[in-house]
């Protein structure tokens, strides 16, 4: 009985565990759309103004999510994954705008479109 007692605290330990590191991968992942779509937002703002009004409600939607299952003690962090995105997001558009070489700006523009459809696709519409 006691070596079930054991495995059964263990497995417990385990399963809080993972549902945490869960939470935390979710976190993250909601963090960095927010931070991408800012940048977007802040891009359209410049080159495609009325496509930023979606943009801004799309990022709200992300927020929504990042304030339903951040932990209190989360703040800094959450902020930190936020601007670090939006900084990566912001040069690949950079980038894609204002590039001599043709090849390397399309690239940087299917990633910065890969990485902004990766965000969105996971909002209902």
């Amino acid at each position: 009985m006691r070596c079930f007692i054991c495995a059964l605290t263990l497995w417990l330990a385990v399963v809080a565990a993972t549902a945490h590191a869960q939470t935390v991968d979710r976190l993250r992942t909601f963090a960095d759309c927010a931070g991408r779509l800012s940048a977007v937002m802040e891009y359209q703002w410049m080159f495609d103004g009325a496509a930023s009004e979606q943009t801004k409600a799309q990022r709200a939607a992300v927020i929504e999510l990042i304030e339903a299952i951040m932990p209190q003690d989360a703040g800094r962090q959450v902020l930190h994954w936020r601007i670090t995105a939006k900084q990566a997001q912001s040069a690949l558009l950079t980038r894609a705008t204002f590039n001599d070489d043709p090849g390397d700006a399309a690239w940087a523009m299917q990633t910065a479109e890969r990485f902004r459809a990766e965000c969105t696709s996971m909002l209902l519409s």
